[in-house]
C-alpha cells in the first residue's frame, strides 16, 4: 500500500493488450478466482479486443496468491516496495483523513501493517523463486522509461508502455486505489510528497527500516528480474 501501485496500474492498464488498473479485493487461489476476476471487471468495463492480460493488485495480507494453481506461462507477478519513511507517512496521511479513528492513522498502527506486509512479501518470494519481477517502487517516478521498457519486454507486449495514461471509470475512487488528485494527472508526477507535518517515532521507524532491508534483500535474491536504484 502507498507504493505507487495505482500509478503502475494505470500505466499498464492504458496499454491495448492489458485490461484493468485498480484493486478488486479478492484472492487468487484457484481457477475459479480468475473467472471471478473477469466477472468483476465486466461490471465496470469490457475487455479490449485482442488483449492478453487482466490486471489486479493485492495490497494486503488478507488476499491469498497461490501461484502453484496457475500456469507460469500465462501468469505474471510484479512486486514493488517503497522505503519505510515515505510509505509510513503516506499511510498515516491517507487514513488520518478518514472518519472513525482508523488504526492506520497512527504511526504505530501503520508500522504494524507495513512490517506484517513486508514479512508476507518476503515469504512469498522464497515460496515462488523465479516467478515474479521485483522493482524498487520509487523507480516508477525517478526512472520511468527504464522500468516501462523492462516491463514491456517482460510482458512481451507488441508496443511500448507509455508514460502517459488514461483516466478510467474508477480512477480516483476510494477503495479502488489512490483517491488523491495526483492520480488524475494522466502522467507520472516526478515530485515526491514528503509529508513534513507528519512525525514518526524513532522506534517505529527503526523497526520498519530493518524489515524493509530484510524483505528487499530476500525479494531481490529470488526474483526472476530485479530493477533496483
Amino acid at each position: 500500500m502507498r507504493a505507487y501501485t495505482s500509478l503502475v496500474g494505470h500505466l499498464l492498464g492504458s496499454h491495448p493488450e492489458i485490461n484493468g488498473y485498480y484493486e478488486m479485493h479478492q484472492s487468487y487461489a484457484s481457477a475459479a478466482d480468475l473467472e471471478q476476476q473477469e466477472r468483476l471487471y465486466a461490471a465496470h468495463g469490457s475487455l479490449k479486443p485482442g488483449s492478453r492480460y487482466l490486471f489486479d493488485k493485492l495490497l494486503h495480507n488478507d488476499y491469498a496468491l497461490k501461484l502453484e494453481q496457475f500456469d507460469p506461462d500465462s501468469t505474471r507477478v510484479l512486486v514493488a516496495m517503497r522505503p519505510s519513511e515515505p510509505t509510513l507517512k503516506s499511510i498515516v496521511s491517507l487514513f488520518a483523513r478518514k472518519d472513525g479513528g482508523d488504526p492506520y492513522a497512527d504511526p504505530v498502527g501503520a508500522t504494524t501493517y507495513y512490517i506484517e506486509r513486508l514479512q508476507a512479501l518476503a515469504a512469498f518470494g522464497e515460496r515462488y523463486p523465479g516467478r515474479y519481477v521485483y522493482f524498487d517502487a520509487d523507480l516508477i517516478r525517478t526512472d520511468t522509461a527504464r522500468v516501462l521498457a523492462a516491463l514491456g519486454q517482460w510482458l512481451q507486449l507488441g508496443s511500448p508502455l507509455a508514460e502517459r495514461y488514461q483516466a478510467f471509470a474508477r480512477t480516483g475512487v476510494a477503495g479502488a486505489g489512490d483517491s488523491s488528485p495526483a492520480i488524475a494527472a494522466g502522467h507520472v508526477v516526478r515530485q515526491e510528497n514528503l509529508y513534513p507535518d507528519i512525525a514518526l517515532d524513532a522506534d517505529s521507524l527503526q523497526r520498519a527500516q530493518q524489515a524493509y532491508r530484510d524483505c528487499r534483500r530476500r525479494l531481490i535474491n529470488h526474483a526472476a528480474v530485479a530493477l533496483t536504484a
